[in-house]
């Protein structure tokens, strides 16, 4: 019973882990997204770094990436950026925070 036990709290160990690691790379990659749709707005360094907490907080909203991207398209509306530029901006950032965490 020792050794389930130690098995378990491991399991539990390694899911906190890996769920602070997804955490981590989602805000990393909406910080990226954040800096890149404001620079698409024209925002300067003040207006930057409240749209990119805006941004970070937007995925707070709803469980998955959906809440960020409708975010993201609804302030890019009218300035010629399509959907599939965004959820590729998306992957592409997502695959630079991991890097920078694993």
């Amino acid at each position: 019973m020792e050794k389930f036990d130690e098995r378990k709290k491991s399991f539990e160990k390694k899911f906190a882990h890996d769920e602070e690691l997804k955490f981590k790379v989602a805000s990393r990659r909406n910080k990226y997204l954040g800096q890149w749709a404001s620079k698409k707005l024209g925002y300067d360094e003040n207006k930057e770094k409240e749209y990119i907490q805006s941004v970070i907080k937007a995925d707070f909203q709803e469980a998955g990436d959906e809440d960020v991207f409708r975010k993201i398209q609804a302030d890019l509306k009218g300035h010629n950026i399509s959907d599939d530029d965004i959820r590729n901006k998306m992957k592409e950032f997502n695959e630079k925070a991991k890097s920078e965490f694993i």
